[in-house]
């Protein structure tokens, strides 16, 4: 049976989702996204990749900068919708929005709850080495991801994934399994099981300031902190190169053998290995400043890094 279903996305990460509701007839009678933002060189608006998805499909989409008015918590109501469906939208849903839809509200997570709710749940599980993952449809209510579980799949995480990798590989198991959990829900088949109280962690929106390599720490722990902050917004360090210092962004990176005061470049061949406070790593993919990525050869093809040389 299909669903009146609402909407609710904004970023590439939710875009299979509503593809996948759309392409199983679901009846999508309007979609919520972020505001179009200013991007791009010439800072023109740009919509969002729900928001455009949306129109592709001939959807409504509705972009309100909060929905706390009693004006738009009156325009959702009057949508009708048997269940709203958000994944990745960005605003905090009060009571009034929650509980407008007659079946309620499922969000698709990214991690493996109680871990990791929050903003930032793929960094964030990359970061901390974590060796598995999931993504959930979880029954939303006013905490933040605090609501009962629906449906999961778990995923392993490689030892080099990258926040990318893994964010591409939940999305589209996201769409597949929130897609089942509208077919039970329509059977009133949707369990639910309440998150265990133990082993709550917050996923904390990623700032810049986290960003630089921090070369003291263990070959492991930058390893995994390049990896969870690649490609965006990307983890990064300063070298001498050519007379003057440069941010270098590290997009991709190995453990390798080797021990040297943190920071020192252990090798050149083939790739960069710099020392950490324990350990190496090899730097595999780079990106300079102005440049595209490009491997860790190529890199020392144009750049004058040698044994011995530091960088911070």
């Amino acid at each position: 049976m299909s669903l009146r279903v609402v909407f609710m996305g904004t970023p590439d990460f939710s875009v299979p989702t509503l593809m996948e509701i759309v392409g199983q007839g679901h009846e999508v009678v309007a979609c919520y996204s972020q505001p179009p933002r200013p991007a791009g060189r010439g800072m023109d608006l740009k919509k969002s990749p729900v928001h455009e998805a949306a129109e592709s499909f001939g959807i409504p989409v509705f972009t309100p900068t909060s929905l706390k008015s009693p004006e738009d918590q009156a325009q959702f109501a009057a949508l009708d919708a048997d269940v709203a469906v958000v994944v990745a939208y960005g605003l905090l849903l009060p009571k009034a929005i929650l509980e407008a839809p007659e079946q309620g509200c499922l969000n698709l997570h990214a991690s493996m709850l109680p871990r990791w709710r929050g903003a930032a749940p793929i960094n964030r599980a990359i970061m901390a080495g974590d060796k598995e993952t999931a993504v959930q449809v979880m029954r939303m209510e006013e905490g933040l991801d605090t609501g009962p579980v629906c449906m999961s799949e778990t995923l392993a995480i490689s030892e080099n994934m990258t926040a990318g990798e893994l964010h591409d590989q939940l999305s589209s198991l996201g769409g597949d399994l929130m897609v089942r959990a509208l077919a039970a829900l329509s059977r009133s088949a949707l369990g639910e099981q309440l998150q265990s109280e133990e082993g709550v962690t917050y996923a904390a929106k990623l700032s810049k300031q986290e960003t630089r390599i921090e070369w003291s720490l263990s070959a492991e722990n930058v390893h995994n902190h390049i990896r969870g902050l690649s490609p965006f917004p990307g983890a990064w360090c300063e070298m001498e190169l050519g007379g003057k210092t440069e941010r270098v962004k590290i997009l991709r990176s190995s453990l390798a053998d080797g021990n040297g005061d943190a920071g020192s470049v252990l090798a050149v061949d083939g790739a960069p290995v710099v020392a950490c406070g324990a350990n190496a790593v090899r730097l595999d993919q780079v990106q300079r400043a102005g440049k595209k990525p490009m491997t860790g050869e190529d890199f020392l093809r144009g750049a004058a890094l040698s044994v011995g040389a530091h960088v911070s």
